[in-house]
This record gives C-alpha cells, sequence and structure tokens, in this order.
C-alpha cells in the first residue's frame, strides 16, 4: 500500500544515507547486526507476554480442576449431574466449561457446612453441660468446621455421637434426680433444711427449676456423691450417738430401777436402739435436739446413780488392787474396803469426791506400775533365766543326754542357748541393781517385789550363787583327788590304769549330787522370794521337787568331811556335767 512504512523501505533510506554519507562495509554490517538484534529483543518480549498470559490460564484452569476434585473429596460426591467431560479445546473453552459445576459444588458444599455447625453446636453444648463450662440453656459459640471432610458419613457420625449424648445427658439428669431424692430423704431423717442443703451444690437443683434446667455436670453429680455420702455418714454417727445413749438410759434404769412411765417417755429414743442405719426412715428421728435431749437425760441420771455408790466405789477399788497386783506391789485390801464402806456409812464425803478420789488413786497406781515397769521387765527376765539355769542343771546330771533317743536334738540346742542366758545372769543382776538404788534414791523409798525387797532378794541371789561357785570348786578339787587315788590303787601288772570313764555300775548308783545343798539345802533365814523360779532356790513343779528331795538325800552334809575321807569314784562324765551348771566350762564330748 502506498505510503506505508515497512522494514524494508526503511532499510532502502538508510542505505541512501549510508551512500551519501560514505559510510564504509564495516560499520554498516555493525549497524545492521544492531537492528537485528533489537529486532529480536521485541519478538521476545511479546513472546515471553504470550507464555505467561497462556500460564495463567492454565494455572486458573488447575486450580479449577483442583478445586472441583477437592469439593468432590470433601462432599464425598462420586458423580455429580453436568460433571464437565470435555478435556480438549482452547484454555478458555475449557474453564468455561467446568465454571458451572463449580458454582454448584460450592453451594452444596455451604449448605453441608450448615448442617454441620448445627449438629456440632448440639454436641458442644450438651459436652459443655456435662463438663460443667457452660449452664444449660446457654449458646455457645459456633464451633470450627473441617471444610476438608464433608462427608454424608462423617455427618451420619457427629449425629450418632449427638444421639449418644442426648442420651448420657437423659441418663445423668435421671441420676441427679436419684440424688435429690435421696438428700430429701436424709434430710427428713436427720431433721435438716433440704433446700439450704441441696442449694449448695447448684442453686438448679431446687425444686422450683425444671427438670431440663437442672445441672448434670461432673461436678455437680460428684457434690452430689459426696453429699449424700456424708450425710449418710452423719446419719450412721447420729444413729450410734444415738444408740449409745439408748444403751446408757437402759443401763441406767436397770441401775436404779426406774418405772415404766419413766422410760416410755424416751420411746422415740430407744425405739432404734436395735435398728440398722437403712431400718430408721422417721422424719426427724436422728435431729439434733433428739439426740440432745438423751444427754440431757442421761447427764441427770448419770448424777442420781451416786446413790449406788457402794457399789461403784467397791468396783473402783477393785480396778485398783488389780493395778497393784500387776505391779507386784502388796497392800492391804481388807483395809481399804473397810475405810471405803465407812465413808459411804458415815456420808462425810461427797460421792463426786469419793470417786474422784478413787480415780486419782488408780491414776498414781497406774503412774507408779509404769514407773516400776523396765525394772519389773528386767526381774522377769532374770527369773526365766534362773528358771533355764536349773533347767540346765537337771539336764547336765541326766547320764542319757547325749543319747540319740527322740528330742535330745532339741534339749541340746535348748542348753546351748540356757548355757549363753546363764552367762548373761551376773550382767543382768547388776544392772537390776543399778537401776532398782536409781530407782529408790528418786524414790526415796526401798522397791518391794510381793512384800520383799529386791535388791535384798538380789544380794542373797548373789551371795548363794558366790557360796556355790565356791562349793562347786571344792568338788571339782575333791573330785580330782579321787581320781588321783583310783589311778594309783587300780594299776594292772603290765602299769596300764583302770579309766575313771568306766566305773563299775554300783558306783554309778551312789554318785553324789554335786550342788545337792546349794540348790535344797538353803537355809531358811535365806530363803528367796521368788515364786520358785530361781535357780534351785525355790519351789518348782512337783515332779522335780521329789527328784531334788531324793538327790537332796545322797548329798554330802558337811563338805570338808567328804574332801576327807575318799568316796567312791563317780562317774566322770556325770561329774563334768554336773561342774557346768553355770555354763561357763565346756560340756564333755563324750558320756
Amino acid at each position: 500500500m502506498a505510503g506505508t512504512i515497512t522494514c524494508g523501505s526503511l532499510l532502502q533510506k538508510l542505505q541512501l544515507v549510508w551512500d551519501e554519507v560514505g559510510e564504509s562495509e564495516e560499520d554498516r554490517d555493525k549497524v545492521l547486526y544492531q537492528l537485528d538484534q533489537e529486532c529480536l529483543d521485541v519478538y521476545k518480549r511479546k513472546v515471553d507476554q504470550a507464555t505467561n498470559s497462556r500460564d495463567l490460564l492454565i494455572q486458573a484452569l488447575d486450580d479449577s480442576k483442583i478445586e472441583l476434585a477437592r469439593l468432590l473429596s470433601a462432599l464425598g460426591e462420586k458423580a455429580i449431574p453436568r460433571t464437565p467431560e470435555k478435556t480438549t479445546g482452547t484454555i478458555k473453552q475449557q474453564l468455561a466449561a467446568i465454571a458451572p459445576t463449580l458454582e454448584q459444588l460450592t453451594k452444596q458444599k455451604n449448605e453441608r457446612k450448615r448442617e454441620f455447625v448445627n449438629v456440632q453446636s448440639q454436641i458442644d453444648q450438651i459436652c459443655g453441660e456435662i463438663a460443667g463450662t457452660i449452664e444449660v440453656g446457654e449458646q455457645v459459640a459456633i464451633p470450627q468446621v473441617n471444610e476438608d471432610d464433608l462427608t454424608l458419613e462423617r455427618l451420619e457420625d457427629f449425629r450418632s455421637q449427638l444421639q449418644e449424648l442426648e442420651k448420657e445427658k437423659s441418663n445423668r439428669l435421671e441420676k441427679v434426680l436419684e440424688y435429690v431424692s435421696m438428700v430429701h430423704d436424709l434430710c427428713t431423717v436427720l431433721g435438716m433444711d433440704f433446700h439450704s442443703t441441696v442449694t449448695e451444690v447448684h442453686p438448679s437443683l431446687d425444686d422450683s427449676i425444671g427438670e431440663e434446667s437442672k445441672s448434670i455436670s461432673n461436678d455437680t453429680l460428684s457434690k452430689l456423691d459426696k453429699m449424700v455420702a456424708t450425710l449418710n455418714e452423719d446419719k450412721k454417727l447420729r444413729l450410734s450417738k444415738l444408740q449409745e445413749l439408748a444403751g446408757q438410759l437402759y443401763d441406767l434404769w436397770d441401775l436404779m430401777d426406774a418405772p415404766k412411765e419413766e422410760r416410755r417417755m424416751f420411746d422415740h429414743v430407744t425405739c432404734n436402739r436395735s435398728a440398722s442405719v437403712d431400718d430408721v426412715t422417721a422424719p426427724g428421728s436422728l435431729a439434733l435436739d433428739l439426740i440432745e435431749q438423751a444427754e440431757v437425760e442421761v447427764q441427770r441420771l448419770d448424777q442420781l446413780k451416786y446413790s449406788k455408790m457402794k457399789e461403784i466405789a467397791f468396783k473402783k477399788q477393785t480396778e485398783l488392787e488389780d493395778i497393784y497386783a500387776g505391779a507386784h506391789i502388796v497392800i492391804d485390801t481388807a483395809a481399804a474396803h473397810e475405810k471405803i464402806l465407812a465413808l459411804i456409812e458415815a456420808g462425810n464425803i461427797e460421792p463426786s469426791e469419793l470417786i474422784a478420789d478413787m480415780d486419782s488413786q488408780i491414776a498414781k497406781a497406774k503412774e507408779e506400775a509404769l514407773s516400776r515397769k523396765d525394772i519389773l521387765d528386767k526381774v522377769e527376765r532374770w527369773m526365766s533365766a534362773c528358771e533355764e539355769e536349773s533347767w540346765l542343771e537337771d539336764y547336765n546330771r541326766d547320764d542319757n543326754r547325749y543319747n540319740s533317743s527322740r528330742g535330745a536334738h532339741l534339749n541340746l540346742k535348748r542348753a546351748e542357748k540356757a548355757r549363753i542366758l546363764v552367762n548373761k545372769i551376773p550382767a543382768l543382776v547388776e544392772t537390776l541393781v543399778a537401776k532398782t538404788r536409781a530407782w529408790e534414791e528418786n524414790r526415796g523409798l526401798a522397791f518391794m517385789y510381793d512384800g520383799v525387797p529386791l535388791l535384798a532378794m538380789l544380794d542373797e541371789y548373789v551371795m548363794l550363787r558366790q557360796e556355790r561357785e565356791e562349793e562347786k570348786k571344792r568338788m571339782r578339787e575333791q573330785k580330782r583327788y579321787i581320781e588321783q587315788q583310783l589311778n594309783t590303787d587300780h594299776e594292772g601288772p603290765f602299769g596300764s590304769r583302770v579309766s575313771p570313764n568306766r566305773p563299775a555300775s554300783s558306783k554309778k548308783a551312789i554318785a553324789p549330787k554335786l550342788n545337792g545343798s546349794i540348790s535344797n539345802g538353803t537355809p531358811p533365814n535365806r530363803r528367796l522370794s521368788i515364786s520358785g523360779q530361781q535357780n534351785g532356790h525355790g519351789v518348782r513343779s512337783g515332779g522335780k521337787d521329789n527328784k531334788k528331795d531324793t538327790a537332796k538325800t545322797a548329798s554330802p552334809v558337811n563338805n570338808n568331811t567328804a574332801a576327807a575321807a575318799p568316796a567312791p569314784p563317780p562317774v566322770a562324765a556325770k561329774e563334768d556335767a554336773a561342774s557346768h551348771i553355770s555354763g561357763t566350762d565346756p560340756v564333755p564330748s563324750t558320756p
């Protein structure tokens, strides 16, 4: 077209200018090259713009497809009417085809979301009422709905959960009403105000508030459960107290022979004397004023019971005597009884003062017994050790103690323990003496044991034990002397000697009991008051008394005379065993 400017015309015009100027070929080539590069740059920019526009359309198409897939996944729809099946054509054509379907699915999604919000709101409402975070009827905040999962299956799950929560709410309401009924019944029996009691748990539990508005929270149920438990415990304690008071009333009535008319006045108290907790349902039957009324009557009768002072006083005196007897303190019971009887008959002392005085005596007696307990415990240990010492003597005298008879191993174990115990007697006696003297210095009086000074008993025991040790020492010397004489007189023709451990049976029969003079030969003026529990110094059981009496007749009367005159050879094992009474020397290995 004439007058149209093109690249060729411009290039021709440029060639004419160069010719006129006389431009060199080299400069011309550079200019032409620059023109080619500038044209390329322009084309390149246009191509980039077109590519970017295409990419944006493709991205929009991809986003639409992703949104379509997301909506289909969220709604759980596998096939939607008018779902675009066209996947070919231009990008703009594909976008136009998918747009209506997206609009339809978006509208369906919003409707489904509203259904989820409605169901979840009800679920949150009931959960809040159960947890106690919201009150009954209070509106909850709009819940957050997961828009990526709006399927009908999930909606049905929420609806099922809502049905379960509504059922639980109904059960909780039924349980709350049951608790409220129990509180009402207990308050009626205990004489308490039901309204003020139940509203302490929650204000909505009042009878004036409808059932649908009552609190069903965990805290309310827990408090109701604790309240019912507390009221039941109060009921149990009050019934126990009332039954105790009823028992005291019966005891006092029986003590004072109260008439039936007086007893009938408290039938409302005594009627539940043997009733169980569940049996007591009458209104006000365990009210506090009823219990106070019974307590006042018991106090009144308790004051009247002092007319029975003689019986009560002698009962207190018996208790006092039992305490002194347990502490081994001797008192004049006959004089005490006469004194009490004289005071009651003379009427010079108030009954309450007499009872208070006897209670004071009992308290002092208990304190006295407590102060003597440590010493008495050691006395018992001492007596027990002496008993074992006495048994050990009898055991060491038994020629058959090492035979394999039945029970021999038990006696051997007992003997070992007895020797250990006997070895502790001196230290025990020393400790006992020290404690007794400290007690006497602190109290300023002698420590009496069943009427005998304990220190005198201990001193006598120590003296007798020393005498017995000296006696055993003399007997061992006598025994060695006899053995030497036997070894000299019974030498064989070849210089051999008869063993002292094999004496004739007739010589065994006349063997002396070495400690007979110590065990049973104690002079009367040195008798210990230890109730037959000392080591051979007191009376023991009947069988052993007979054995000791028999042995006593065979014991030497004068030890010095026995030592001067030779006696028949004793059995070596028997005599060795007799020297182990104190448990200080080793036991012979063979009989």
